[in-house]
């Protein structure tokens, strides 16, 4: 039986309590993106063109039978979150139905298309985002925001919130784990090769009459590089903690050297900080 609400109260109270579980569950939509990149959800769409079915999504990707329908629900969040699109197609004949009176009786529906959208086309092809946001959502990032309220306890200057979850500093944790490490440094240059395209076709001219920049914590130097090439006069260096050097690239234009921005920063006519906002 369908609730009727009559009370002007009542409804507004529906509506906080509708907002309060909205935002209690927003982070299965993260967790729903999380599952797609661990399946390789957009690079099977993909493969059919830009749209496909779920059998033939399915197909390729690791998902057991049994888990098919659980496929479907899977693909339903990520549509309402936007991260792929949905088309009906038009009903199907099934000639393997009976016929009656020389007509076939066996129209059935059609499996749903699954279409790529902006959001999930960047997560294909050579520049795509897929490193960055594996990044961001890896249980050591995640489970540091579980910690907001106890930070909010302790006087300042305290621990950030990694440090706090994790005991250790994030470029600690990194200098002892070689996959975390590679982790980060892969997030950071699909990040930069996405961004700087961008910020160079629009804002290229603050790089102009530069001659020598300093792109401070540059990780691998993927900024850096994109600016060299937009600009081959400008000399650029890449400064960074000496565990990401000694992973640095070889066979590039750029210097790279070993410091600590909060110590000291080699001079160069030009500091670049690459930051979110």
């Amino acid at each position: 039986m369908a609730l009727t609400v009559k009370s002007t109260d009542d409804h507004a109270l529906l509506n906080a309590e509708h907002e309060l579980w909205t935002t209690t569950f927003s982070y299965i939509k993260s967790m729903a993106l999380k599952s797609a990149l661990d399946l390789r959800l957009a690079d099977a769409i993909h493969h059919h063109g830009g749209a496909a079915t779920l059998p033939q999504i399915a197909a390729r990707v690791t998902v057991h039978p049994s888990k098919i329908p659980c496929l479907r629900r899977l693909m339903r969040t990520l549509t309402v979150s936007g991260v792929f699109s949905v088309v009906q197609q038009q009903d199907v004949v099934d000639l393997a139905a009976p016929v009656s009176n020389g007509t076939c009786n066996g129209a059935v529906a059609a499996e749903p298309l699954y279409a790529l959208t902006p959001v999930s086309r960047l997560l294909i092809g050579s520049r795509n985002l897929v490193s960055i946001i594996t990044m961001l959502l890896s249980p050591n990032f995640v489970t540091s925001f579980l910690g907001i309220g106890a930070w909010f306890g302790h006087a300042l200057p305290d621990p950030c919130l990694f440090t706090q979850a994790h005991g250790e500093a994030l470029w600690t944790m990194a200098d002892r784990d070689a996959t975390f490490d590679a982790l980060i440094n892969d997030g950071m240059v699909s990040d930069s090769s996405f961004i700087m395209d961008i910020a160079i076709r629009e804002c290229g001219e603050v790089f102009q009459g530069i001659g020598s920049l300093m792109d401070v914590g540059g990780g691998l130097g993927a900024a850096a590089q994109a600016i060299s090439k937009a600009f081959p006069s400008l000399e650029c260096t890449v400064m960074d903690l000496d565990h990401v050097v000694a992973k640095a690239p070889a066979g590039t234009n750029m210097k790279y050297v070993v410091g600590d921005m909060f110590e000291s920063v080699p001079p160069a006519d030009t500091v670049f900080l690459k930051v979110w906002n």
